[in-house]
């Protein structure tokens, strides 16, 4: 066994704040309301229901996480938040209607007593919403400061001993580092500056990272994968994940390609399309919007088929990704997927997938996740990127120059051995020769016995 990591026992209460309450937020807070009082299940939730594996196959040891890592248990937790729309979370759970009205009035009185703080809004960023609970000030730097004010209250006035910030708000409009991304420094003086090029969610990130909070990002922006919020990351210990939940179709891919290529088959090409209706379709109507998303979710093939290892297999793939906005749908996605493969002697064959799925529904239990984990990784003394925590995103970030892992179960093995690490339990290689050593050995000896 190897030496235990010292950790901060998970005492009190976690504060979690999440930038955003609209459909992902209020499902992820009433989930976690109906399973403190026993009403569902945290299906999904890999901290809750999950188990991990001990030791030797032979050895049977398979505790759930909850109970093997010093997580903080949902008893603990204290929600919070910011949003452009001045919905308490009981008002914003029946308009977001992922939920049934059943359910969200049995926790009325738990999700009305949660009311969003006044949210960092701009338009240019998401130009198909029209924010109305916004904050106003002279600079992005008074916003910031007003951020972490209220970051500050919202310890106080909830008597938590910790925070953990989750980016559940919507998409932004695409953007590229800049120069005032590249330093810690540039960043301040563009935030005094009012530079156009910092979004909203680097000022949350920006605010959280300065109060010392954890900080994942759940969407696709560009945010905390920034030279400046890592640098700022590193100055006050914390530690920062992303970026963009993995949830409905992009979750199928990590799951279907690394099958394809562990089998050696090939890939012609791969046809994704989307149609969904809620909020952040509504967002991603917009050019510049999808065009954020396309990228998170096109690069996931690109780290499991390598053209440059594999020429003769996927050197040649054509991968198209299309997410078109349908109200009637609301927040119940649909995607198609068309795969073209061929195998021995280059045989074509095809794949096609109908995944209806629930947007939101999939997307609850990894909040949960992250913000627990977070936390664990916080009081850990693991600063900046968690790239253990990849399994839950679609691009997960990783040291600058470090290509990404996207193949899950990979990702699932990173971090159950990170969490193995932490707690001074073995590593899992999965190599197992040690079995078939001892039974070698047995056999000799039967048949020395035997001589």
């Amino acid at each position: 066994m190897s030496k235990q990591i010292k950790i901060q026992p998970a005492t009190g209460k976690l504060g979690i704040l999440t930038p955003g309450m609209g459909a992902v937020a209020t499902t992820f807070i009433a989930g976690v309301v109906a399973a403190r009082k026993e009403i569902a299940l945290p299906i999904g939730s890999l901290t809750q229901m999950g188990t991990i594996r001990l030791g030797k196959r032979t050895e049977d040891r398979n505790p759930r996480i909850k109970d093997f890592a010093p997580l903080a248990n949902l008893d603990q937790i204290v929600f919070g938040g910011w949003d452009v729309y001045e919905d308490n979370v009981y008002e914003a759970a029946l308009e977001a209607k992922v939920l049934d009205r059943s359910l969200v009035e049995l926790l009325k009185d738990d999700l009305q007593a949660i009311k969003p703080m006044k949210a960092v809004f701009d338009k240019n960023y998401v130009r198909n919403l029209d924010g109305t609970h916004v904050k106003t000030g002279a600079t992005k730097m008074e916003l910031a400061e007003q951020l972490m004010a209220d970051i500050r209250r919202f310890k106080t006035d909830n008597g938590c001993d910790r925070l953990v910030i989750v980016w559940c708000a919507s998409t932004e409009a695409y953007t590229e580092v800049s120069d005032v991304h590249q330093s810690l420094e540039a960043f301040e003086a563009g935030l005094r500056n009012n530079d156009n090029r910092i979004a909203p969610s680097m000022i949350y990130a920006y605010a959280a990272l300065q109060c010392g909070v954890p900080f994942a990002n759940g969407a696709p922006n560009l945010t905390c994968d920034i030279p400046a919020i890592l640098e700022l990351s590193h100055k006050t210990k914390t530690a920062i994940c992303g970026k963009d939940f993995k949830t409905g179709q992009t979750l199928m891919k990590t799951i279907v390609a690394p099958g394809l290529h562990a089998r050696a088959l090939g890939v012609r090409g791969w046809f994704s399309t989307n149609i969904l209706g809620n909020r952040d379709g509504a967002v991603l109507d917009a050019p510049e919007n999808f065009k954020t998303k396309e990228v998170s979710k096109g690069n996931v093939l690109d780290g499991i088929f390598d053209a440059n290892l594999q020429p003769e297999l996927y050197g040649d793939i054509y991968h198209k990704i299309r997410i078109n906005y349908y109200p009637p749908h609301g927040d119940n996605k649909e995607s198609w997927d068309n795969i073209d493969i061929f195998g021995w002697l280059g045989y074509p064959m095809q794949i096609k997938i109908n995944f209806l799925c629930r947007d939101s529904i999939l997307a609850a239990p990894i909040v949960l996740d992250l913000a627990l984990l977070l936390d664990l990784s916080q009081r850990a003394g693991l600063v900046g990127i968690q790239e253990w925590l990849s399994f839950y995103f679609k691009a997960p970030q990783t040291a600058p120059g470090l290509p990404p892992q996207h193949d899950i179960f990979k990702q699932l093995s990173k971090l159950e051995n990170t969490l193995r690490y932490l707690m001074g339990e073995e590593l899992i290689t999965h190599l197992g020769l040690d079995y078939y050593e001892d039974l070698v050995k047995e056999y000799e000896g039967l048949l020395q016995a035997h001589s």
